[in-house]
């Protein structure tokens, strides 16, 4: 095989069998959106069956985002011992139990039973990440890496987008029966019946979920996807440098690890807290505004794949990502709560009248975020030779961003009774990003 210096070797590597591989990984990005996205209707809908406040809601991404953490090395061995197709097939399996776990949780309401299942979902998409990011930077030039995980983020933000709108069809219809001065004027019996009843409306979907993943998994086994060989033969001499190296030796690798802390954080906020938000200010259609940030994210990626790399590097894409970011978070700190109608035609197909302007600019975070995951891949796998697979475990490791950030977001609302404030938390993480774009990623060692 003749390849670039930066791609891995991949059995029977014709332009076809490259094609199909990205089309078998863009079903399983798409799978990885919908599951992940979930979550940002998932939340406002535990806070009420729940009864939980704002830092306890956001447990819902510290357990499902700490899976990343505590599995993505396990994870790594795993594809060592397996390989890549088969670790995905393994991957998928866990997501469907995790899938199945939700239909105790929804039938007895406990937080504790859907955490679980949360981490279950979180372990198996680990397993599927730690696999799909690094094969989808390998399979071309590095310097197009970005074009073709922005192609993946297309599917997965846009299962972002649909995830929220079919959830709020099947769960949060007719939901005006449980508000909160319904649910006060109940007795104790009739508002515990009332919970569980709204509980036990996840039933459906999850279990849903749980066939189409057993059904994907059954159908990445039978595929005709290639595994990967980390083992590049034209790179041989710099893959034995790497061997006799630690990873942490390794300064681009170390900081982006930092950076997808930060982002994945960032990212989170803005897909996950919007919900909560929007029920904060009482607009009535708060299960949909994930979908806003997702929508905003589809439209970056569409234009990252049509400037990068022709007109635009991904370091500078990355710059510019950052500098967007810290502009929209001052912009939901001093603007008004008044409406803006400016956008009512963009956002018409979820049935929206009116936006908030501090709604309308934490949904353009996600403007923000869409091209800092596929910018950083390349730049921190670049050099890793056979140590790729550890390294993309490592990068893996830094999703735990999703995990805590948002439970410091919940905490800072809890503190200050203030969510617009309590933004201001997403300063510093959007610097740290700037900081790599600028200069972190060049660093060759400390």
């Amino acid at each position: 095989m003749t390849a670039q210096s930066d791609t891995l070797n991949i059995k029977r590597p014709t332009a076809s069998g490259s094609l199909t591989s990205i089309a078998i990984i863009g079903g399983l990005f798409f799978m990885f959106g919908f599951v992940t996205w979930l979550n940002g209707s998932l939340i406002p809908f535990l806070q009420i069956t729940c009864e939980l406040n704002h830092m306890q809601a956001y447990f819902v991404t510290l357990v499902f985002y700490i899976a990343y953490t505590v599995m993505a090395l396990p994870s790594a061995r795993v594809l060592v011992r397996i390989g890549y197709k088969n670790g995905m097939v393994a991957g998928l399996g866990v997501m469907t139990l995790g899938a199945l776990c939700f239909i105790p949780a929804a039938m007895s309401g406990l937080f504790s039973v859907f955490l679980v299942a949360l981490f279950m979902l979180g372990t198996g998409l680990t397993i599927l990440q730690t696999a799909a990011n690094p094969y989808i930077v390998a399979i071309g030039p590095r310097e197009s890496a970005a074009v073709r995980i922005s192609l993946m983020g297309i599917l997965n933000k846009s299962a972002g987008v649909l995830a929220p709108l079919i959830f709020t069809a099947l769960v949060f219809s007719d939901m005006s029966q449980y508000s909160d001065e319904y649910l006060a004027s109940l007795s104790d019996i009739e508002y515990q019946a009332a919970l569980r009843t709204l509980s036990e409306r996840l039933i459906t979907p999850y279990l849903i979920m749980a066939l189409m993943l057993a059904a994907l998994s059954l159908f990445m086994y039978c595929s005709p996807l290639p595994d990967i060989d980390l083992a590049d033969d034209t790179a041989a001499k710099e893959t034995q440098a790497c061997d006799k190296k630690s990873l942490l030796a390794f300064p681009q690798l170390v900081l982006g690890v930092f950076t997808l802390f930060f982002y994945i954080g960032v990212e989170v906020i803005a897909g996950d807290t919007i919900g909560v938000y929007g029920k904060d200010l009482g607009l009535s259609n708060f299960a949909h505004l994930t979908s806003y940030t997702m929508a905003f994210m589809v439209l970056a990626y569409i234009l990252g794949m049509a400037v990068i790399p022709r007109w635009l590097s991904q370091e500078r894409a990355l710059e510019i990502s950052a500098v967007l970011g810290l502009t929209f978070v001052f912009a939901i700190v001093i603007s008004s709560q008044e409406n803006a109608y400016l956008w009512v035609t963009f956002f018409s197909w979820t049935g929206v009248t009116a936006i908030p302007n501090t709604v309308l600019f934490v949904a353009l975070l996600g403007f923000s975020n869409a091209l800092v995951w596929p910018a950083v891949w390349p730049m921190a796998l670049k050099g890793l030779g056979s140590r790729t697979a550890e390294g993309s475990a490592l990068l893996i490791m830094g999703i735990s961003g999703g995990a805590l950030l948002p439970v410091a977001y919940g905490a800072l609302v809890e503190a200050t009774h203030n969510p617009q404030i309590s933004y201001l938390m997403l300063l510093p993480c959007y610097g740290f990003i700037l900081y790599y774009a600028r200069w972190g990623h060049k660093k060759a060692s400390w």
